[in-house]
C-alpha cells in the first residue's frame, strides 16, 4: 500500500522522541527517509494518491516532505510519473509539518538553562526528553530546588522550612519529578533507602523531617518512670525520639487495642506499647527492641495473627499471649462473624498459632481482645510476673 500524506504525518510524529534526543545529544537527525510503499494497482486510486502527495508536498506548501518523482514504465498503464523518494530534509520542514515549532523552541531554551544551572543533569536530559517538555513551565523553580539540595544534601528540615524561593506547596506538588532529578545529581551516600516504605517517601529519601508516627508508651513498672526521668507513666513520643531510647533491659508488652493497653496491670520491670493494629510496622526501625523480651496480645482473628506474624518478622523473639485455643474456647460465645476473613500463608507463626489461625479463617470468626475479661487477663499476666 502506498504511503499517503496522513501516514507521512503519523510516521513523522512517531519519530518525535528520537528527534528530541538528537537535539540533546547533537546527533544528526536529517534527512528523514520515509518508505514509498507499494503503489496501488487500480489506476484511479494510483492517480489520486500521487496527486495528494504532490499537493501537500514541500514544493506546493513551502515546508514538509520533499517528493521526488520518476518516470516509471508500468506494464498496465504505460509510462507514469510515480514517487521515487520521500524525505524530510530539514528541522524547519519537520517541525512545521508536525506543528511543534514553539514547543521545540522552548525545549532548547530549557535544555540550555538546565545545563547552565545544574550541569550534573546532562545525563538525565538524554533519558527524559519528554519530561523537559512536560515541566517546561516549572524549570526555574525545579532547578532552585536542585541547587539547594546540592548545597545541603541532608537538610533535616520540614519541606515548608526549606529556604528556597518557591511557593510553599511547590515541592509537595512536584515530588515525582523532583525525586527523579535529585536522585540523578546527589551522591548515593546521601540517598536514604526507602524500599517498602508507604508514607513520606520523598521526605525520607532526602533526609527531610515529616509528620512522624507517635509511639504511645506506658510504664507498667512505676520505678522505670523515675529511672528514665519521664514526666508521666503514659506518654506519646515521635518515632525518631523513641528510637533513641534504650529500654532493652526490660520486658515489652504490645497490645493491639487501646483499652487493653490502658488496663494492663502493673508488672515489674515492664513497659507497654500501644500497637494500634498494623501501625506496629513503625516499630521495625527501633533497633533496641531486638534485645527486649517482647510479648504481643492481639485480637483472635485473621488480622490479629497477621499482625503477630509481621511483628515477629521484625523481632523473632516475640511471644504471643492470650492468643491460644484455650483462650478462644473460654470466650468463644463472644466471638462474632468475620465474613471478610481470608487465610494467607503466614511464615512466622508457631504450630499452635497456625492451628488457631486456620480455624478462625475457616469458621470466619473474630474474638476481639476487649471481650476477654479483665480477671482472666490479670490471672494470665500473673503467670508472666513469675517469668
Amino acid at each position: 500500500m502506498a504511503i499517503d500524506p496522513a501516514q507521512i504525518q503519523q510516521k513523522s510524529e512517531q519519530r518525535y522522541l528520537h528527534f528530541l534526543i538528537s537535539v540533546i545529544t547533537g546527533d544528526n537527525f536529517f534527512p528523514i527517509e520515509l518508505p514509498v510503499g507499494t503503489l496501488p494497482k487500480d489506476y484511479l486510486t494510483l492517480r489520486e494518491t500521487v496527486a495528494q502527495l504532490i499537493e501537500l508536498s514541500k514544493e506546493k506548501l513551502g515546508y514538509g516532505y520533499t517528493l521526488e518523482l520518476a518516470n516509471i514504465r508500468t506494464q498496465k498503464y504505460g509510462s507514469q510519473s510515480l514517487p521515487k523518494r520521500i524525505s524530510i530534509e530539514t528541522e524547519a520542514d519537520y517541525l512545521k509539518l508536525i506543528k511543534k515549532q514553539k514547543e521545540v523552541t522552548q525545549f532548547k531554551l530549557d535544555i540550555e538553562m538546565i545545563r547552565t544551572k545544574v550541569p550534573e543533569l546532562n545525563s538525565w536530559l538524554c533519558h527524559h526528553p519528554l519530561k523537559i517538555i512536560e515541566y517546561s513551565d516549572r524549570w526555574h523553580e525545579l532547578l532552585k530546588v536542585c541547587q539547594y539540595f546540592q548545597r545541603h544534601p541532608k537538610p533535616n528540615l520540614y519541606i515548608r522550612e526549606l529556604p528556597i524561593q518557591v511557593h510553599t506547596k511547590f515541592i509537595e506538588q512536584n515530588q515525582k519529578i523532583l525525586r527523579s532529578l535529585l536522585e540523578a545529581i546527589l551522591p548515593i551516600e546521601y540517598l536514604v533507602p526507602v524500599e517498602g516504605e508507604k508514607e513520606y517517601i520523598f521526605e525520607k529519601r532526602f533526609s527531610l523531617k515529616y509528620r512522624e508516627p507517635l509511639i504511645r508508651l506506658r510504664f507498667l513498672d512505676p520505678e522505670l518512670k523515675f529511672k528514665y526521668s519521664f514526666p508521666a507513666t503514659d506518654i506519646s513520643i515521635p518515632l525518631s525520639e523513641f528510637r533513641q531510647l534504650n529500654l532493652k533491659a526490660h520486658r515489652c508488652f504490645i497490645t493491639e487495642n487501646l483499652i487493653n493497653f490502658l488496663t494492663l496491670p502493673l508488672l515489674e520491670d515492664s513497659f507497654a506499647i500501644f500497637g494500634s493494629g498494623y501501625a506496629i510496622q513503625a516499630l521495625k526501625s527501633v533497633t533496641w527492641l531486638s534485645s527486649c523480651h517482647i510479648f504481643y496480645w492481639g485480637d483472635l482473628d485473621v488480622d490479629g495473627f497477621k499482625i503477630l506474624s509481621q511483628l515477629r518478622a521484625y523481632f523473632p523473639q516475640t511471644i504471643s499471649f492470650m492468643m491460644d485455643v484455650k483462650t478462644f474456647e473460654a470466650f468463644q460465645e463472644f466471638a462474632v462473624s468475620n465474613p471478610t476473613a481470608i487465610a494467607e500463608t503466614l511464615p512466622h507463626l508457631t504450630a499452635e498459632e497456625q492451628t488457631l489461625y486456620d480455624r478462625l479463617a475457616l469458621q470466619q470468626k473474630r474474638l476481639e481482645q476487649e471481650r476477654i475479661s479483665q480477671d482472666y487477663a490479670d490471672r494470665f499476666l500473673q503467670i508472666l510476673r513469675l517469668l
